[in-house]
């Protein structure tokens, strides 16, 4: 701990006084990110204002071997951005504001603390569409969701936070900053650096800016929710909706009849459609002009039905009718606290296994866990599922939850982290994912990067 009072000390020289909080004024929100995941006794946060300051930081605490733990939005899944004992929490809050937006070349150029939804508005303002989303974005900044490589509802059609960065700023562990601010979609010149530090938790270099990818804006979006007798006519309406509307289907949200029954009753969401069939579809066409496109969507639907493959629909009339829709499959938020303690898998498979590997999962419940809820739905289109299991008795049991649901991953060459990325909590699962020869890979390129770890240990792997 010495170290690190002498790292503080170091700190406390080159940063102004509301930069650098210790003891009774650091505030709790700092001690915890939305995964619950326990927390360490934090020595210091630091709130810098520039990427010389990060620099600075980074240097001292590299040099006394002070460990340095990068936050953004704290609305994170896995417990990346949980404190560590007596490390120093650098949160990028006051990094906030969009630096350029260039309307012939399609870019934004932000700070990495901006919050999602700044840039969201900031986009819509000038003429374009920012298409990464997620429930989050009026609290997640944009430094946490490329650290985590975040994904969201319209990875479908857009892919995921990696497909949106086309340039980045960085700072090693040692204080070198990697200005990698590229504006091109063509640069072949060497290996794309950027993409180390995509999707790794900060535990590689800290993210201070970064230059993403803006759409042609869009205007609304035709939406309907069908409901469906089995997963075989999900994947059938995909492919053919896909095929049908020039690949413009910009979300498509899968709900199986035990999350349906539960939001419209616990969650005290109004039920579009009964709520006795096995599957249910939400699915966005996203457009400049929905109502030119309306009867291209609607004869998707209508196919759909003569074929059977959709048994019952409901098309959105209106705006309000549509974000109706989605309040039915963002009533997750509620059903977590009704149903707490919960295990909130965040899983993904080839979209042609989806259907078996849900149907294997359900046996598990039943045969193993039985009388313990499970509720099932998830982007699909992209691939990604999400589980809650709950409430369970005790840890012991949500271990032998979790064991028996990552061994269905394992066996299937599925991900055990779809979108939230890894962090603490899904450390343990994280061989189930990659080979032993990649994760070795993982460990040389920290070893090269920051060779003392100071950043962010403890998280993704050891």
């Amino acid at each position: 701990m010495s170290s690190n009072v002498e790292a503080i000390n170091a700190l406390r020289s080159v940063l102004a006084a509301d930069e650098l909080l210790v003891g009774d004024a650091i505030s709790d929100k700092y001690r915890q990110d939305w995964s619950g995941e326990k927390s360490g006794d934090l020595s210091a946060v630091v709130l810098p204002r520039s990427t010389e300051a990060v620099s600075q930081i980074l240097r001292i605490c590299n040099e006394h071997g002070c460990p340095v733990v990068p936050q953004g939005g704290l609305t994170g899944l896995a417990g990346g951005a949980t404190p560590i004992d007596g490390c120093v929490a650098i949160s990028m809050e006051r990094m906030n504001g969009i630096l350029e937006l260039d309307g012939i070349s399609g870019t934004m150029t932000v700070w990495a603390g901006t919050p999602l939804q700044v840039m969201q508005e900031a986009a819509e303002k000038a003429g374009f569409f920012f298409a990464l989303d997620l429930g989050a974005r009026g609290s997640c900044q944009i430094g946490g969701n490329i650290s985590t490589n975040a994904g969201g509802n319209r990875v479908i059609r857009y892919g995921m936070a990696r497909d949106l960065v086309l340039g980045l700023e960085v700072v090693l562990a040692d204080g070198t900053v990697l200005s990698m601010l590229n504006k091109m979609v063509k640069n072949n010149s060497g290996p794309d650096i950027k993409q180390a530090f995509i999707g790794a938790e900060g535990t590689l270099g800290v993210i201070t800016k970064a230059v993403v990818k803006l759409h042609p804006q869009v205007n609304g979006a035709n939406t309907a929710l069908m409901a469906l007798e089995s997963f075989e006519g999900v994947e059938k309406l995909l492919v053919y909706a896909q095929q049908q509307l020039s690949g413009q289907v910009s979300a498509f949200e899968v709900m199986w009849n035990d999350y349906y029954k539960e939001a419209t009753t616990d969650g005290g969401i109004r039920a579009p459609l009964p709520a006795d069939y096995p599957i249910y579809v939400l699915m966005d066409q996203q457009s400049a002009n929905p109502q030119q496109q309306a009867a291209q969507f609607e004869a998707v639907l209508e196919h759909a039905l003569e074929e059977g493959w959709v048994v019952d629909a409901a098309v959105a009339q209106s705006h309000a009718d549509a974000e109706a829709f989605w309040e039915l499959r963002d009533a997750i938020a509620e059903l977590l606290q009704a149903y707490a303690p919960t295990i909130n898998f965040d899983i993904s498979f080839p979209i042609s296994s989806i259907g078996r590997c849900v149907e294997t999962l359900k046996e598990v419940m039943s045969s193993q866990f039985d009388g313990i809820r499970a509720m099932f739905f998830g982007h699909v289109g992209d691939g990604n599922i999400h589980v809650v299991v709950g409430p369970f008795p005790d840890e012991a049991t949500g271990l032998a939850i979790e064991t028996a649901f990552y061994e269905v991953v394992r066996n299937n060459e599925g991900s055990v982290s779809a979108e939230h990325g890894i962090g603490l909590h899904k450390k343990p699962w994280l061989p189930y994912s990659r080979s032993a020869a990649e994760l070795h890979t993982l460990k040389l390129m920290k070893q090269a990067l920051d060779p003392r770890n100071i950043l962010n240990p403890g998280k993704i792997q050891d």
